[in-house]
């Protein structure tokens, strides 16, 4: 049928990074570029029209497959659209650095939101973003430290005492399991572990860890305080992508507290000697239980 004789199509078109959106007909790309054009008085040369969802090109060859009321965007020359996650990255890029305008707005929708699911993700969104992750002291974060002894005066502080008695009773397991190791092994055993002793002592049981203070070769995390968990140690990487801050809020303080450190990478050679002999420990006892 000739384009003449059709129905135009309509399309709800809009701009880069515009929330307005306005009714378009045409009976070709050509009439609903030219029509979109002339409304967001943008000039036509070097301009094309995509797809909201997925940023494919509107072409003349696509124009009447298209669904009537596609979503598209108009762009100019030089710009660019994938589709979503266009939207997804522009909101992220806000929500990084947000200023007192967007929280509020935020917690306006929520106010004002009635579906459950959107409640919880508005929920989460305020969460995360009016987390005082910068803040170090307890004066400049007091209900950071709710819980804690008074002896504890920053974040950075607080974490290397964490991370030291992890470690400690990491070590503490590893002496224990000397009495599971047959009387042939136990002196050399106990040799080893003595030896690991003194080295962690020497590198204050490798508190610095936990330190977002520390050198970029003795922490486990970001500048600024965040963790990145990369899998159980019997795989390359962890697909959920789980990641934590314990230094933005009380309550991921906690949460951390149950992260154990073999979900997170540690190439540190106390680390891995500890495991070794925990496996020792428990491979001479199962040898010893097997033995007639």
């Amino acid at each position: 049928m000739s384009a003449v004789l059709r129905k135009p199509k309509t399309f709800k078109l809009r701009s880069l990074h515009s929330e307005k959106k306005f009714g378009v007909a045409g009976r070709s790309c050509e009439e609903v570029l030219r029509k979109g054009c002339q409304r967001l008085q943008l000039p036509v040369p070097g301009s094309r029209l995509c797809l909201y969802e997925d940023g494919t090109e509107l072409t003349g060859d696509y124009f009447w497959s298209a669904p009537d009321n596609s979503e598209l965007v108009l762009l100019t020359a030089g710009q660019t659209w994938q589709g979503f996650v266009s939207d997804i990255s522009r909101f992220l890029s806000v929500f990084q650095e947000p200023h007192a305008g967007v929280i509020q707005a935020a917690r306006q929708l929520l106010w004002d939101e009635r579906a459950p699911l959107r409640q919880k993700l508005l929920a989460d969104l305020l969460g995360t973003v009016s987390e005082n992750i910068a803040a170090e002291t307890r004066a400049e974060d007091p209900p950071w430290f709710e819980g804690l002894e008074s002896r504890f005066r920053s974040k950075s502080g607080y974490l290397r005492y964490s991370c030291e008695s992890r470690i400690r009773s990491y070590l503490r397991e590893v002496t224990s399991g000397a009495s599971l190791v047959g009387a042939e092994a136990r002196e050399e055993y106990l040799r080893l572990v003595g030896s690991m002793q003194q080295k962690l002592q020497a590198a204050q049981y490798n508190s610095s860890y936990f330190d977002r203070g520390a050198k970029a070769g003795r922490r486990l995390c970001t500048p600024e305080g965040w963790f990145s968990c990369q899998g159980p140690f019997d795989v390359d990487d962890c697909t959920s992508r789980h990641s934590i801050n314990p230094y933005s809020n009380r309550e991921s303080r906690v949460l951390f507290s149950t992260w154990n450190l073999d979900h997170v990478q540690i190439l540190m050679a106390q680390q891995k000697m500890l495991l070794l002999l925990l496996l020792l420990s428990r491979f001479s006892h199962a040898r010893l239980c097997a033995t007639p």
